[in-house]
């Protein structure tokens, strides 16, 4: 029971924390998730990657399957309402308290502070988990497949308008070509 505690309570800290977003938080969910040995060693990105996939938020959905593949059904439910409790309370909380301050400068400006920050911590994020993690160089012929990929959706969804299912299957016959 201790266990699922310690889960409980490591997805409400990176629920606290989870600013931006889901990805914001990968880098961090694959520390805590290495240092207490939930997983195996490389099963994180497999894992995130299914997530990824599932609908919904990918924080509580990688949150769940970690919870999952470490303690069963149990540890599933633990994760997920670690991780989803902070942002519930905080929502509540700044819902009953949004409508006097909306029009206070000081809260606006630091939430335009905060986009910057935000931005960078899913772009370490993004580096990281798709790139710098588990490879001696960064220059490999996977890393070139991988920015092949990204460039192919960024033209995707930019220049061509692409709907976003038809990018992300796509990438993902790319993926099995190329990998």
């Amino acid at each position: 029971m201790a266990s699922l505690l310690e889960l409980f309570f490591v997805f409400m800290k990176i629920g606290v924390v989870s600013f931006g977003g889901g990805y914001s938080v990968i880098s961090f969910m694959e520390k805590e998730t290495n240092a207490h040995g939930w997983l195996a060693a490389g099963q994180f990105r497999e894992l995130v990657s299914v997530a990824g996939t599932a609908p919904g938020p990918i924080a509580t959905n990688a949150a769940t399957l970690i919870g999952y593949d470490a303690f069963g059904l149990p540890g599933a439910i633990a994760a997920t309402i670690g991780i989803v409790l902070p942002s519930l309370l905080i929502i509540v909380l700044m819902v009953t308290v949004w409508y006097r301050l909306f029009d206070n400068s000081i809260v606006k400006s630091s939430l335009y502070g905060l986009r910057p920050v935000i931005t960078g911590i899913i772009a370490y994020s993004a580096l990281h988990f798709g790139f710098m993690s588990h490879q001696t160089s960064l220059l490999t012929w996977q890393t070139a497949a991988t920015l092949i990929i990204c460039a192919g959706a960024l033209l995707g969804v930019i220049r061509y308008k692409w709907h976003p299912v038809t990018v992300i299957l796509s990438s993902g016959v790319a993926g099995i070509i190329l990998f």
